[in-house]
């Protein structure tokens, strides 16, 4: 674990006195904190700006539905044996210079599409080589840039880093769709390409910045391993794990049974009879709640039972689950879709202050890339569960059946996971 008296920041004094006069803001007194901030809201700002940008350019030039769903397969095969390899890498190499690595691709990748996009020499082949590049990169280095920051911010502290995080992604999930829809409309999409490359390769300049060693500790015993035999230690070290196994359990239990990003068009036609305004609307009112639940772990920082916090968020999902789903007004499902956001927002906040904590430097790259493979492939699986029932039960009635099967799941990792339970930070 991270050692408080390397990592106090100017001002700060130590011990419990320190402890009690937290404040929600306190992670950006940490200059590292600062860059690694940066760093993430311009990759995500970028990632938004070249999903929404490489989707927009397919449906424009081929008018085909079929290609641009695409995407999303060339993202699931490229992210998955990345993200894998990332956590490796994450454990052996200079986490910083993976980093710098990662956002020089997708800059060169993104500039690239512009490029061709100005000479109208920018086919689909070309431009899934491009999602393809900057998919895995952005997965390269989201286990190296999560690993950094128990080296830079107390234990104490951790969780206002994370919950720093979750808000300030969901605040990019915004800012990021409104920055690509004024450039697209008012300069086109070559602008918006060249403009996330050169925002990209400006990110990668950044980790030059940070001041912390970049190198795992502790990592020496793993010398000599291959990559493969690397990725089995990372599985073997998360399946021995007295709490990560229930936490990655429950959020896929949960995940799969209520996953509604993706198909929210789908929801907002079958809950309120809607079509894409109900679909942004509800959307963005996703967003404000998850921001909302951001800052609402902020304000619980000092609260030491983790475990039970993930707990308690977890069955205030799954009985909004039962409010959404039962909803028969859009101001209503506003409501209950925000509070689902924020209740999301806090159990991710904490599960990621989860692993940092009780995983040693040397396999936390790996375990940061585990649990994100967890999720996302809840993300993808939840995905098609709520699109076949939606289909066949109703919508309405998914999300009720979503609600059951999380309050049954939280109820089961809170009855037989007593790790979690009684986990405690400090």
């Amino acid at each position: 674990m991270t050692s408080d008296h390397n990592n106090t920041g100017p001002g700060e004094s130590t011990g419990a006195d320190a402890s009690s006069r937290v404040r929600p803001w306190h992670a950006f007194r940490y200059a590292d904190y600062r860059v690694l901030w940066m760093i993430l809201m311009m990759v995500s700002v970028v990632g938004w700006m070249r999903i929404l940008g490489t989707a927009q350019w397919l449906l424009d030039n081929t008018g085909s539905a079929v290609l641009v769903g695409l995407i999303g397969v060339v993202q699931l095969i490229v992210q998955i044996p990345a993200l894998l390899w990332g956590g490796t890498l994450a454990d052996r190499l200079d986490r910083k210079q993976l980093i710098t690595l990662a956002n020089l691709l997708t800059g060169l990748a993104l500039l690239g599409l512009g490029v061709l996009n100005f000479n109208d020499l920018l086919q689909p082949g070309f431009v899934y080589l491009g999602i393809a590049i900057s998919a895995a990169s952005q997965m390269l280095s989201s286990p190296a840039r999560s690993a950094l920051i128990p080296i830079i911010i107390p234990e104490r502290h951790l969780l206002l880093a994370t919950s720093t995080d979750t808000a300030s992604q969901n605040a990019a999930s915004i800012i990021g769709p409104l920055i690509f829809a004024g450039i697209a409309l008012s300069a086109g999409l070559t602008a918006v390409f060249l403009l996330a490359g050169t925002v990209s390769l400006t990110c990668a300049l950044l980790p030059m910045f940070i001041r912390a060693a970049g190198v795992a500790d502790g990592g020496e015993d793993q010398a000599g391993r291959s990559t493969w035999q690397r990725i089995r230690d990372g599985f073997r070290y998360v399946s021995g794990h007295p709490i990560l196994p229930g936490l990655f359990l429950l959020d896929v239990g949960i995940t799969v049974a209520s996953f509604y990003r993706e198909i929210l068009p789908v929801l907002a036609l079958g809950l309120f009879a809607g079509g894409a305004s109900a679909t942004g609307m509800l959307g963005a009112a996703n967003s404000t709640g998850a921001i909302a639940g951001s800052l609402l772990a902020l304000l619980l920082v000092g609260y030491r039972a983790k475990g039970m916090l993930v707990l308690y968020a977890s069955f205030a999902y799954g009985f909004v689950l039962f409010g959404f789903g039962l909803a028969s007004t859009l101001w209503f499902g506003l409501l209950m879709i925000a509070a689902l956001g924020a209740a999301d927002a806090v159990t991710v906040a904490v599960r990621q202050t989860t692993v940092m904590l009780t995983t040693p430097d040397h396999l936390r790259g790996r375990a940061v890339s585990l649990m994100i493979l967890a999720a996302q492939t809840a993300n993808n699986v939840g995905t098609i569960w709520v699109g076949f029932w939606a289909g066949a039960i109703g919508a309405g009635n998914t999300m009720v059946l979503g609600g059951v099967i999380s309050i049954t799941a939280t109820a089961l990792i809170w009855r037989f996971w007593k790790p979690i339970r009684e986990f405690r930070s400090s």
